[in-house]
């Protein structure tokens, strides 16, 4: 077996359920060359996306922002589409992490959710901003446009760019669990509905 990007290699396709030992994050070196974030929201969010993807672009942090769409207000796409097509991009390491936005954030995380191996979490406050990455190193950040005014979903954006996870931390092995368990059930799942 060989890792890539901090994925297991089983038969040429990564097997995102079977991480090296306390391997959580698929893009270690981030910090080397900046972060890569990839940002995405529905109409509901489309004018908070732009915005804060304008202050990504700004931010030196910052070496790459790709936009998932939508691409304008009038663009009906359903935000599940949207989350996964970020998700998929941390995944596959184009991307380190994603801000997604949605009328409450809370959609577009559960979406999100959906891929395997993605941690996304819905914040509003800073609190919590931080600990989604300090404890649960989380790669998605959601939030809310009807749930809180743009200065401080600005404010949020910039501090979580900040935050690293510390894979030597207490909480890394809470976030092992939750890959170990993920796995596990996803495994099963797969297995029964072959069998």
């Amino acid at each position: 077996m060989t890792f890539l990007r901090g994925t297991q290699v089983n038969f040429g396709k990564p097997d995102y359920f079977h991480l090296p030992p306390k391997y959580l994050d698929p893009n270690p070196n981030m910090a080397s060359h900046g972060l890569r974030i990839a940002v995405g929201g529905d109409e509901a969010g489309f004018s908070y996306k732009d915005t804060i993807k304008a202050d990504l672009e700004k931010d030196p942090r910052v070496s790459k922002v790709i936009d998932v769409g939508v691409i304008h207000n009038e663009d009906k796409t359903a935000y599940p589409h949207v989350a996964v097509d970020a998700s998929k991009l941390v995944l596959s390491g184009e991307a380190d992490r994603a801000l997604l936005i949605c009328g409450t954030g809370l959609g577009v995380a559960i979406s999100a959710n959906k891929v395997p191996g993605i941690r996304a979490v819905t914040a509003h406050d800073s609190f919590s901003v931080e600990r989604a990455v300090m404890s649960n190193n989380a790669q998605v950040f959601c939030m809310g446009q009807r749930v809180v005014g743009i200065e401080l979903a600005r404010r949020l954006a910039k501090e979580w760019v900040g935050y690293t996870f510390d894979p030597e931390s207490a909480s890394a092995e809470k976030v092992q669990v939750i890959s170990d368990y993920e796995a596990q059930h996803h495994a099963k799942g797969v297995h029964e509905k072959t069998a």
